[in-house]
């Protein structure tokens, strides 16, 4: 844990006086707000520039405390928490009184979690309340990964940021509606499909869309300045090397069965073989190459199992609509 105990304890007053608070998770770094305060609530929709009816996720210090933010918590819900909190997983359930519509975008469903990282629940236990808070960023774009990205994006709409270095796993996390009778995932994160099937005991479906509105459903998201477009693995080399000639300023995300191949672009970043390095990396690179200049990112989809399927779901939000052109 790199914050000293003088930052956490100021970031929590910021949070009690209705400001607002970058913070490290394992996952991106969280823009927070007091849960139960409509007012700094909605501050963070309009320093994200994000839609009120797009749910932020409440964090709260540890599962023992999930009762006082849920209406029920089913014997699912329960056994997930027990494995996987603290952790990159959120759990979608009947919304308590204890929360406001403005943090659930209007909904009687909430999404709660408890963050794996030493530095955020060193500040949910200096506040004594939960924390409502989406990715630190513009709505939309690249999430981020160190205290340096929040500040370069946001800067003085931040009341305080707490640095705890860069984080470890680097993508969102995994979300899972725990409100019938079989879970489902919404959206896949930093828990794989495998390993909460593996806790469950069943198959679970993965939905690009649901009835249910959690944040990274948005038709674009997650996305650098340049377009992404997306390619087979064997294809990137030539349609990137293609761009360039046409006068665009090519990055590439060069898979790693291509990684010895030589490329002609303005800018090349090798894709690490471990997804596990990959999702941690992910949003790094995509910065890396806005920062290069480049106008066109090309990528390939990695094998969609592991992380491997929250990676590609974010390089698909990342792309956006224009997959479909």
């Amino acid at each position: 844990m790199t914050a000293r105990t003088g930052d956490i304890e100021k970031a929590a007053e910021a949070l009690r006086a209705g400001g607002l608070v970058a913070f490290p998770t394992e996952t991106v770094y969280g823009l927070g707000a007091n849960a139960e305060d409509p007012a700094a609530v909605a501050r963070v929709f309009q320093v994200k520039g994000r839609p009120p009816s797009h749910p932020l996720i409440v964090h709260i210090g540890g599962a023992e405390h999930l009762g006082d933010w849920v209406e029920d918590v089913p014997p699912m819900a329960r056994l997930l928490a027990e494995h996987f909190w603290p952790g990159p997983l959120t759990l979608v359930l009947r919304r308590g009184r204890r929360v406001p519509f403005e943090a659930t975008g209007g909904l009687e469903t909430v999404a709660v979690r408890v963050p794996g990282h030493p530095v955020a629940l060193a500040l949910l236990s200096a506040f004594s309340g939960g924390v409502a808070a989406p990715s630190a960023n513009r709505f939309g774009s690249v999430s981020p990964t160190t205290a340096n990205h929040v500040r370069a994006e946001l800067g003085d709409a931040v009341d305080f940021v707490l640095d705890g270095g860069p984080c470890e796993v680097g993508v969102e996390s995994t979300i899972v509606d725990a409100t019938g009778e079989i879970p489902s995932v919404l959206r896949p994160g930093g828990v794989t499909r495998e390993d909460l099937e593996a806790v469950l005991g069943c198959p679970l479906a993965v939905h690009s869309t649901s009835h249910v509105r959690v944040p990274g459903q948005h038709p674009s998201h997650y996305a650098p300045r340049a377009r992404v477009i997306l390619v087979e693995p064997e294809k990137v080399v030539a349609e990137a090397e293609l761009a360039q000639e046409l006068g665009r300023q090519v990055g590439v995300l060069l898979p790693p069965s291509y990684a010895d191949a030589p490329v002609q672009a303005h800018a090349v970043v090798a894709v690490p073989g471990s997804m596990v390095a990959y999702a941690r990396g992910l949003y790094a690179f995509l910065r890396e190459l806005d920062q290069r200049g480049c106008d066109l990112i090309v990528a390939s989809l990695p094998v969609e199992e592991g992380l491997g399927l929250a990676i590609a779901n974010r390089l698909r939000r990342a792309a956006g609509p224009r997959l479909s052109e």
